[in-house]
């Protein structure tokens, strides 16, 4: 198995680590130090050796950070995560509301009087740090770049991954990395800038068209990379994990030990640019004013995916499609109240590893029922499995990661006979993620711009869900990649190649959670008679096909558009992913897709 069910985080383990760490923040002369859920590299995901958020408070959450003072230990968490953290923390930590409570705000509360509050600055953003600075302007507390103070305390913390490298094939990848990384260095030298600093793991496995495995779920290799303006790349990472890649990676790119890199950085002649929002504050310290705001150079290359890309995608969804029918079509077969979270689960990972071009599933698979399915990243343990029982809700997140693609579907899926409540609250979700699989939209506009539609149905209820519509999606690369998001935050354009998931949702804690999530790619909008032959439009094409649960849709609550646009993708999954299953699975398959 890929997944595993084992606790890997207890409420009690925190309070001694926290008084640990407390002895060496006052050994360092510190009021305080920060904790944050980040490495190095300052991607979203961490290998087991940099999860020291989770070992200090027991949250196991991919977003949040804590900031631990002299009698309080907050651990901020967003929407996604307000009832996760009530599981998983001892008293001894506060949870708080963030970003509805800013860092700053909160430290000045605590500290009224001041005091220094230690980081380490390899492991926070330069743009959050000066971000956080202004903010604190006037009330005498002080930031100190210290050691990792929660490194000196982990006795028994995992050594740092060394898995193999591989190569990209091209029929994949689409374009060679000798290209990518000429097209990337001639942008530079437009801009007068002689060199890129690269930290983000996908962004370098994208641009050279390699994939690693030093991250669980996520087929990249930690290491950091300096793109120059003639194409060269010096990239920053253990020679044991490159064996054998040498004709692969070309003349151009030059291997040299991580602990470098900070080095060679500071050498550096010339304007550098960076990502302001991702470059570790050290290296920021480093480059001083040779450093220029740009952004990511791979990030808008690597989210516009190509059609190499794109196609790749779509064809792993189609078999990827094909385990999930089969899982669903298993399901419904079994007694009610015979099976567990992790029955689920497992049966699932053992479908899709049938696929010989699957190389991991893309997350830890989310398996909720009944009130463990209102907790958004659910993750089952032996310690929290339940079983499905007569009445409940089961949501069903999971993707695999496949060598031509990585996949991401949710289904929500009644156990008997569903409530009412349930079935309004689903056929809101419902009609959010049909209006975004239905729109058009002008070129040019953001997922800050379009992401209310996905919400509407829910708002009209007087009901909604604290976490974004949708992320983008990379190609066999992170399940979750920027820039692009449908997210009331994100300011980015789309534009034709982006891949986003469209997965609204509803939660009642306590009780029950739903969530329905397709892939989607963005496209030119088809040509209409009506159109201002000016105006360029956008829209959506669907990757993802399995049926969408009809038991638990109120009918008469949708409009002819909406179930118009139901029958027809029932349609689409009958005639595509039909043909890929069993016989047992087509004859489940014909009624879960019968029109509506």
């Amino acid at each position: 198995m890929y997944q595993t069910f084992d606790v890997t985080s207890r409420p009690e383990q925190g309070p001694p680590r926290l008084q640990a760490l407390r002895t060496e923040i006052s050994g360092e002369g510190l009021d305080g130090f920060l904790v944050p859920r980040a490495d190095a590299h300052q991607g979203e995901y961490v290998a087991l050796c940099d999860e020291r958020l989770s070992w200090v408070t027991g949250f196991t959450g991919s977003a949040g950070f804590c900031a631990v003072l002299a009698d309080v230990a907050g651990v901020f968490i967003d929407g996604r995560y307000r009832t996760q953290v009530k599981r998983q923390v001892a008293d001894e930590f506060t949870p708080v509301p963030w970003p509805e409570v800013t860092l700053a705000n909160w430290l000045k509360e605590q500290l009224p009087n001041g005091g220094k509050v230690g980081f380490d600055p390899w492991l926070h953003a330069a743009g959050q740090i000066t971000s956080l600075l202004a903010s604190l302007q006037g009330s005498d507390i002080e930031l100190v770049q210290v050691d990792n103070l929660v490194d000196r305390i982990w006795a028994d913390r995992p050594a740092a991954p060394l898995q193999p490298v591989t190569a990209h094939a091209l029929e994949f990848a689409g374009e060679s990395a000798s290209d990518k990384c000429k097209r990337l260095a001639e942008d530079l030298r437009k801009a007068s800038q002689a060199a890129a600093v690269i930290t983000l793991p996908d962004s370098i496995m994208w641009l050279l068209n390699i994939r690693g495995a030093d991250i669980p779920r996520n087929p990249v290799a930690q290491g950091f990379a300096i793109l120059h303006d003639d194409a060269r790349v010096d990239l920053f990472m253990a020679e044991e994990k490159l064996v054998g890649l040498a004709d692969h990676l070309g003349a151009a790119v030059t291997i040299r030990r991580p602990e470098s890199f900070r080095t060679a950085v500071a050498a550096l002649n010339g304007a550098v640019a960076v990502d302001y929002v991702t470059v570790p504050q050290v290296l920021a310290d480093a480059l001083g004013e040779r450093l220029v705001k740009t952004g990511d150079p791979c990030a808008l290359p690597k989210a516009r995916k190509n059609s190499a890309e794109v196609e790749g995608s779509a064809a792993a969804h189609l078999r990827d499609g094909a385990a999930v029918v089969e899982l669903l079509c298993w399901l419904d077969a079994q007694p009610i109240g015979s099976l567990t979270e992790i029955d689920v689960v497992k049966n699932l990972e053992t479908l899709r590893r049938q696929d010989t071009a699957l190389r991991d599933i893309s997350f830890e698979t989310i398996a909720g029922t009944g009130e463990n399915g209102a907790v958004m990243h659910y993750r089952v343990t032996e310690d929290s499995n339940a079983t499905l029982k007569g009445g409940d809700l089961l949501v069903l997140d999971s993707g695999g990661q496949y060598l031509d693609g990585t996949t991401d579907i949710t289904r929500t899926l009644p156990i008997g006979q569903p409530g009412e409540e349930e079935r309004a609250a689903f056929t809101r979700v419902l009609q959010g993620m049909i209006a975004m699989s239905r729109l058009r939209w002008p070129k040019g506009l953001a997922g800050r711009d379009i992401e209310a539609v996905g919400r509407v149905p829910l708002w009209m209820a007087g009901q909604d869900f604290n976490h974004g519509l949708g992320h983008g999606v990379g190609a066999f690369l992170s399940v979750h990649e920027g820039p692009q998001r449908l997210s009331r935050v994100s300011g980015v354009p789309l534009e034709a190649g982006m891949i986003l998931s469209n997965e609204p949702g509803y939660y009642r804690e306590g009780a029950f959670g739903i969530r329905i999530e397709n892939l989607l790619v963005v496209e030119p909008a088809a040509e209409l008679a009506s159109a201002d032959p000016e105006r360029k439009m956008l829209a959506w094409r669907t990757l993802t096909y399995a049926p969408i649960d009809r038991r638990l849709i109120v009918a008469e609550m949708l409009t002819h558009g909406e179930r118009d646009w139901l029958n027809a993708y029932h349609q689409e999954v009958a005639a595509k992913i039909g043909p890929n299953v069993s016989a047992a699975a087509q004859a489940w398959l014909a009624t879960a897709t019968a029109t509506i």
